[in-house]
């Protein structure tokens, strides 16, 4: 199987005809009738199996790309899908020249493909981006450094320093807060990973002072809720926003 979002070819000059959704056990439920793909008009979903292993696929469209409507039924294939067991789920635009060539992938990859299943049964993934409220990190750096904290006193007492001063100061708060963000980036890790089962660092991103996905049983998302509102409080320079349960898709290669 390859990915691609850039249509239903390969790149190889081979047109590829089936699309696939993620991988389940064979002894999964087929998706019910009516199960609606991505395409327009939606291509109904169907189960390629092989062995203990099997692929939720439809035809491909020709015309494949990543809109709206055709990434949200491949969310909604896999969410469907997942109220009867774990799922592999691929990324969007996942696509095979046709269903033999999926048997052979299942084939392949059965033990890999099986441990991860049996890894992910029960669990979802959450996913957590931290940033620093401006005025928060602010006071938090301040309360932390009493030299620095005397030179603002000095320069708000000066009726706000000269302009040496001023240049002086805005230099250690900067460097103050990248110290500060690095920390931080490693205590929502820290203060997070104990409410989980495994984790995952996401790609960096401009913006996000972190950007961490965490693997948590179904049963544990409100421990791991009330993980993160507790980390808010004990740390409001801290902006956190969570998204989940998804699909584990940072846990699946």
């Amino acid at each position: 199987m390859s990915t691609s979002t850039g249509g239903a070819d390969t790149g190889s000059g081979t047109v590829a005809h089936s699309y696939v959704y993620g991988i389940t056990r064979a002894t999964a439920p087929a998706p019910p009738e009516g199960t609606a793909g991505v395409g327009d008009p939606p291509r109904p979903v169907r189960l390629v199996t092989h062995g203990d292993l099997a692929a939720l696929v439809s035809d491909a469209p020709s015309d494949l790309r990543p809109k709206r409507r055709d990434l949200l039924a491949h969310q909604g294939v896999l969410a469907l899908a997942g109220t009867a067991g774990p799922v592999l789920p691929m990324r969007f635009g996942s696509l095979s020249t046709d269903d033999e060539a999926i048997e052979q992938v299942l084939a392949e990859r059965a033990k890999h493909y099986l441990e991860r299943l049996e890894a992910l049964e029960g669990k979802g993934e959450y996913n957590v981006k931290a940033t620093h409220d401006e005025e928060g990190v602010l006071h938090r750096v301040l309360a932390d450094d009493p030299d620095l904290r005397a030179l603002s006193e000095a320069n708000r007492t000066a009726s706000g320093g000269s302009y040496e001063d001023k240049l002086r100061l805005g230099q250690l708060v900067v460097a103050a807060v990248q110290q500060r963000e690095a920390r931080d980036a490693q205590l929502v890790r820290q203060a997070l990973e104990a409410a989980s089962d495994e984790v995952c660092p996401g790609p960096d991103s401009q913006g996000w002072l972190a950007n961490v996905s965490f693997l948590v049983a179904h049963g544990d998302g409100e421990a791991f809720l009330a993980a993160v509102d507790a980390l808010r409080e004990e740390q409001p320079q801290l902006v956190l926003q969570v998204n989940g349960p998804l699909p584990p898709y940072s846990f699946v290669e």
